[in-house]
């Protein structure tokens, strides 16, 4: 079953690569979506789509990030899919 995870990653999130460690994450685990940095600077927000278990795979990864990274939360919300996605993509 497809599903859709949405999260917000609190903390030091921004300018330590967060982006593309999930985006490269995203990828290898199959996933559709997209993720960007939050307009508070202290955010980073991941839209993805797969099967509920690698979705999970991910929700993990979110939760520990890149080295130079300091993850203080994960607010995590799901959905149905919608299959908009043809890939997983970094938002400007």
């Amino acid at each position: 079953m497809h599903r859709r995870l949405q999260a917000t990653v609190h903390g030091r999130v921004q300018m330590v690569g967060f982006r593309y460690f999930v985006t490269g994450n995203a990828e290898a685990l199959g996933l559709t979506g997209w993720v960007r940095n939050g307009a508070d600077g202290a955010t980073v927000e991941v839209v993805a789509e797969g099967d509920e278990a690698t979705l999970r795979e991910l929700e993990t990864d979110l939760r520990e990030g890149p080295s130079h990274a300091r993850v203080e939360s994960v607010h995590v919300g799901w959905q149905s899919a919608t299959g908009e996605f043809d890939s997983f993509d970094v938002r400007f």
